[in-house]
């Protein structure tokens, strides 16, 4: 099966564009104040705007207040919710929206009571725990913490590049892959050679 791709954190229509021309599957808009990723909502709307068909458009949300969410909801057409914070499953389906749940795995992470308690997730998103900082760290967490008997699809995040990603997918099997910074020229602007490099990474990964 074919690994799918999100490139998150984008901020820029022409880095969306770069995005999509390389083949990623979706892309990821950040509505967190505290990152340096963060996208306004005239942002997104205007990158929303410019994506063409198949290409799915995420929104990553950290415990944000519902009334935020609902405002995003009303400017910005997304595709998928994430949830990247301390929020329950009843607070991740409150929209009615698809949502997948971000879990920052360490040791002692139960990741098969993760995939029960948001079953109707469409995938749980892995990626590194930080104290205090709920992602976009670029560390790489242990790998071999995910069960096999996860049955849940699993979006792999935390620290991907090209140079590690074929290795991660040959280990995890992941549905998907997730990378921001390890694509970047700066935070929040991407590199057109960089995501060139980590596609191809995924593309020659042996599963």
């Amino acid at each position: 099966m074919r690994t799918r791709v999100k490139i998150c954190g984008i901020t820029r229509v022409e880095d969306a564009l770069e995005a999509v021309r390389q083949g990623a599957d979706a892309i990821g808009l950040v509505f967190y104040a505290n990152s340096p990723r963060n996208v306004t909502l005239a942002q997104a709307a205007e990158i929303v705007s410019n994506v063409p068909a198949f290409v799915t458009v995420v929104g990553l949300f950290v415990d944000a207040e519902p009334a935020f969410v609902q405002e995003v909801l009303s400017s910005v057409k997304l595709d998928l919710l994430q949830f990247h914070g301390d929020e329950t499953p009843s607070a991740c389906r409150q929209y009615s929206r698809p949502y997948m749940k971000a879990i920052r795995v360490k040791n002692g992470t139960n990741l098969v009571q993760y995939a029960a308690d948001y079953a109707d997730a469409r995938a749980l998103l892995l990626d590194a725990f930080a104290e205090g900082i709920p992602g976009g760290t670029g560390l790489v967490f242990d790998w071999s913490l995910i069960p096999h008997s996860l049955t849940m699809p699993v979006v792999l995040a935390g620290g991907l590049n090209a140079e590690n990603v074929g290795v991660a997918i040959e280990q995890v099997r992941p549905y998907a892959v997730d990378v921001s910074g390890g694509v970047e020229a700066n935070k929040g602007i991407k590199d057109a050679a960089k995501i060139a490099a980590f596609m191809r990474g995924v593309s020659n990964a042996t599963i």
